[in-house]
């Protein structure tokens, strides 16, 4: 199940949510994606939070189709409303997709992007995201990870160790994952692992490939 993340509220009553890491790291992962998205079809975001992400995607590579989801119905609203307000035609209607379950509501992506779930969910949606992406890619087609990795041999950042204490004292089926686990799970399904980036705020970029 996709778990609900820190956002701000535009005003009383309002739909629309901002998630300040957005402004930060948008840029950053569009760099990543240039290199990463194939040149036509259908890029599927899952727990797309807020909905800022998708519409600076949608706006940055207007030759792909966009396809939000999320699920908290709450985020499903917001995703919406950033979606009206940009008037981007390359964006589809946001669906619900727990992550978890293996009865998504879409059968075919070309790419796959997950940014900042992985550590605020239970490590059975990490399991979910990883068996739907390869009932839904075809061979070469990409999944992109992002957000905050323990990694073997290199010394945690303090505020992500603090970032994984916080979590976890949230719910402790939560936390930062190793790098190795994720990419051991991913083998599992199917999926090469192909690149990992360094980004801002000590976050990585993670990237697979089905075979």
């Amino acid at each position: 199940m996709t778990a609900a993340k820190p956002f701000t509220f535009e005003g009383a009553g309002e739909a629309k949510r901002f998630a300040p890491a957005t402004q930060r790291n948008a840029a950053a992962i569009v760099d990543v994606l240039a290199g990463v998205l194939p040149a036509r079809g259908t890029v599927l975001e899952i727990a797309s939070g807020t909905g800022e992400h998708v519409v600076h995607f949608a706006a940055a590579f207007p030759h792909l189709n966009w396809q939000p989801s999320d699920f908290d119905t709450v985020g499903l609203a917001s995703i919406a409303a950033w979606r009206a307000e940009a008037g981007l035609t390359n964006i589809a209607s946001p669906v619900q997709i727990d992550a978890s379950s293996t009865g998504w509501p879409i059968d075919q992506a070309d790419a796959i992007l997950c940014i900042n779930m992985i550590h605020i969910s239970p490590w059975a949606t990490t399991e979910g995201l990883m068996a739907g992406a390869a009932r839904l890619l075809r061979k070469g087609a990409p999944l992109f990870l992002y957000g905050p990795y323990y990694e073997k041999g290199v010394e945690a950042a303090p505020s992500n160790s603090a970032f994984d204490a916080s979590l976890k004292s949230r719910n402790p089926e939560w936390g930062l994952r190793e790098v190795d686990v994720v990419r051991a799970l991913a083998l599992r399904h199917g999926l090469s692992f192909e690149a990992r980036s360094v980004m801002p705020a000590n976050n990585l970029s993670l990237i697979f490939r089905k075979t």
